[in-house]
């Protein structure tokens, strides 16, 4: 396959189970692929499959830019924005001058150099930038590859400027997928998205950059997700403390999370949310996130172990504060048979929370807070303000018996020394221990 070719037919002139050769170039997709049974798709040459066109005609108008007739009829808008006045985040028309990103804006009044606006009711785009001489991008196509057959593997390909929907991915990935070594960076909503892909495998690539999310996960059994670096997603603004924004979001689902290092993203590291069931969340180097590093939230089964979780939690903005209802490092909230053992947490927002709250009926009976056992973590409380333990709402409380805490170490680092809290006190460590906690555990 060489740049230029019509990309789908090719495919489709060859049997199932073919392997295609991307060679080295530029591939501008005006609508997804769809790959057959059992295919291959993939580039050792380092091949770009690209979602956006090229926009060339701009006037000068006033202080601004401006091109018209290259948006597409205004279309239903949802997602949940950090600006919930504005709501930048919704459309998923990027652009790009010269490869860099562009904010978006939501008048022509703020159009300043590095930002755009797109009036859709007008068609028209304006500019601050002076687009002569440079090449002026948009994403257009929503998807790159979407889910047409079982058993397809993607490898080697770079996958960018794509105009996703919000929880909608670039590349879409179904039952069986093998998706190895690839980069898939700066579309505008999920880099990856598992969509009831049983089994599927996600390996050794770069997930970097994405509009909303690096990687989802929904209604998929038995998938692993291995040796990623998920980093710097969340780049169009959307809420950061609890709207599918950031690293890695899972949805009744299940599967391994392991060995990934998932950095410097705009909201949680990795979380899993509704249903999960029978999840290992195992090895992985999780830091620098702006909200939690690891959530794992009306759930079932967890196993969250020997992670190295760290800096995550200081950059949430509306809707979020520093308690442990805010979470952390690590935050189990609401969650039934889940393991935390042998993590090193440290310089996060607060350490592990353990949080019930009331969330109603799930699949396997009612959300509830029973059988968490915290074990063998090693736990830094740095700041003045940084903590660990349990938190409850009223219509919910914590029974004695449903979380354990033993064989810690902690280590508590400036300000007051009550870093512990149970039902609705803050705690010394004296305390802590007296309330039936850690008390095979050590502190310094």
């Amino acid at each position: 396959m060489r740049p230029g070719a019509d990309v789908q037919a090719v495919i489709d002139g060859h049997p199932a189970g073919s392997t295609f050769c991307f060679a080295k170039g530029l591939y501008r997709l005006g609508k997804a692929i769809r790959p057959t049974e059992g295919s291959t798709l993939a580039s050792a040459e380092g091949a770009v499959l690209s979602g956006s066109v090229v926009l060339t005609g701009w006037r000068r108008e006033g202080a601004t830019w401006v091109l018209r007739g290259a948006l597409p009829p205004a279309y239903p808008l949802k997602g949940q924005c950090e600006d919930q006045a504005t709501n930048p985040c919704r459309p998923g028309e990027q652009l790009f001058l010269d490869g860099k990103h562009l904010r978006r804006v939501m008048s022509p009044d703020a159009v300043v150099p590095g930002t755009f606006y797109g009036d859709y009711a007008a068609n028209a785009i304006h500019l601050a930038d002076d687009p002569t001489g440079v090449q002026v991008e948009m994403a257009k196509t929503r998807t790159a590859i979407e889910i047409s057959a079982t058993g397809v593997t993607v490898r080697g390909l770079t996958i960018e400027h794509f105009a996703s929907r919000p929880q909608g991915g670039a590349l879409q990935v179904g039952t069986g997928w093998k998706v190895e070594s690839n980069e898939v960076r700066w579309n505008h909503a999920v880099g990856i998205m598992v969509i009831e892909g049983d089994r599927a495998e996600l390996q050794r690539n770069t997930v970097a950059d994405n509009g909303q999310l690096g990687i989802g996960q929904y209604k998929s059994a038995d998938v692993r997700i291995t040796e990623n670096l998920v980093t710097r997603n969340n780049t169009d603004g959307f809420w950061i403390a609890d709207w599918e924004s950031g690293g890695i979001k899972s949805t009744r689902s299940s599967g391994v999370v392991e060995g990934n290092d998932i950095v410097a993203n705009r909201g949680i590291g990795f979380w899993s949310d509704i249903a999960e069931y029978d999840r290992r969340i195992v090895a992985n180097r999780i830091r620098d996130n702006a909200a939690d590093g690891i959530r794992y939230e009306i759930s079932y089964q967890g196993s969250i172990e020997q992670n190295v979780v760290e800096k995550n939690g200081f950059g949430t903005g509306r809707g979020s504060g520093t308690s442990l209802w805010d979470g952390g490092g690590i935050n189990v909230n609401t969650s039934t048979g889940v393991r935390v053992v042998g993590n090193l947490v440290r310089a996060n927002r607060n350490g592990i929370s353990i949080q019930s709250r009331t969330r109603g009926e799930g699949p396997r009976g009612k959300y509830v807070l029973r059988d968490v056992v915290v074990e063998g973590n090693q736990v830094v409380l740095d700041g003045a303000t940084a903590s660990t333990g349990v938190v409850e709402n009223k219509k919910s409380p914590t029974d004695d018996a449903s979380v354990r805490f033993r064989r810690n170490s902690y280590r508590v680092e400036g300000g007051a020394q009550k870093r512990f809290a149970y039902k609705g006190r803050t705690m010394s460590w004296s305390e802590w221990q007296a309330a039936g906690f850690d008390t095979d555990s050590v502190t310094s």
